[in-house]
């Protein structure tokens, strides 16, 4: 009777420990990040700055990470549709999103119900920053920043100048152009970077706040009136920046990627080196270098104090703008 109820209880503690084994294995994967596919939104169009930016990344991403990454646009006010979707996301990991500055900032600030809050996005990395010039056509009646001001004060509102969305860069940059010149102009918005070139070059706006890489693309067809750069450009060196022609402004924006708050920090510390991993590659830094946009590389912690930093300054802006 003895050697069988050992025999019974051996057999149990086996079972036990067996199914211990599986539980845990199980466990062990279910907590392995990441597992399955992740979701890279990009807030607007595709053939942008930051869809371009996200393709260049995708593959390097998924040898970093070992998953598949799908891009997702999901465009609409200035990016404010994708970061809406963002924020409602479960905070595990698998959606990410591009994130622009100053939009983030401004977005919330200005508009009564932009779909998130600044804070619902949690910095992840900081990759890039773009600087913003003013152009017109080779052909434009405007030939320097001057007579394009001059006309515009003589004619208040005629002159329509294209950008991606409101209250983003571009239309900051705008609005800072008008506040320190006293012109009057019209704004035109896009959904994004590329329907904003793809107007301005069909002629369906006279000018165009855009992105360094778009001017150096097209620099055969346009003529860059001022950019928003403390030096001249060095892709650019023969446009002249809006300080060393006595407006003083700046202008550009900052992309990096966001998760949704409450992200675990484990979570956020594989992304934030699988990001690392990519923008620090030489080939793709040279990439993003040779299309005009300047390199930068914060994690997630500089990243969010510098949005901290940067949010200070562009509310001050805004309230120098009136709008807030």
């Amino acid at each position: 009777m003895n050697i069988q109820i050992n025999r019974l209880t051996a057999a149990v503690l086996l079972l036990l420990g067996i199914t211990g084994f599986v539980f845990a294995n199980g466990d062990a994967e279910n907590a392995q990040f990441p597992s399955k596919n992740i979701t890279y939104i990009v807030p607007f169009n595709p053939g942008g700055q930051s869809d371009i930016t996200a393709q260049y990344q995708k593959e390097m991403l998924e040898a970093a990470l070992g998953v598949n990454v799908v891009i997702k646009n999901i465009s609409g006010a200035g990016g404010a549709v994708g970061w809406s979707t963002l924020a409602s996301s479960a905070p595990d990991g698998y959606t990410i999103s591009g994130n622009n500055i100053p939009h983030i900032i401004a977005q919330p600030l200005v508009k009564d119900n932009p779909g998130y809050q600044t804070e619902q996005l949690e910095p992840l990395y900081l990759f890039q920053t773009t600087p913003i010039g003013l152009t017109v056509l080779k052909d434009s009646r405007w030939s320097n920043l001057d007579e394009f001001i001059s006309y515009a004060k003589a004619h208040p509102g005629e002159i329509t100048i294209g950008g991606s969305g409101t209250y983003t860069g571009h239309h900051i940059a705008y609005l800072m152009l008008q506040q320190l010149t006293g012109a009057e102009f019209t704004y035109i918005p896009s959904t994004g970077a590329a329907p904003s070139v793809a107007n301005f070059l069909g002629g369906h706006t006279d000018a165009l706040f855009a992105n360094s890489n778009d001017l150096v693309t097209h620099n055969n067809e346009i003529n860059v009136l001022g950019m928003g750069t403390e030096e001249r450009f060095t892709l650019l060196p023969d446009a002249p920046t809006f300080i060393e022609q006595g407006i003083d402004m700046t202008a550009g924006i900052d992309r990096g990627v966001c998760v949704p708050q409450g992200t675990p920090s484990d979570v956020i510390a594989v992304l934030e080196d699988a990001f690392r991993k990519v923008c620090t590659d030489p080939e793709f830094m040279a990439k993003m270098e040779d299309m005009g946009m300047v390199v930068q590389n914060l994690g997630a912690a500089e990243y969010k104090a510098y949005i901290v930093k940067t949010a200070a300054k562009y509310e001050e802006i805004l309230k120098q703008l009136g709008v807030i």
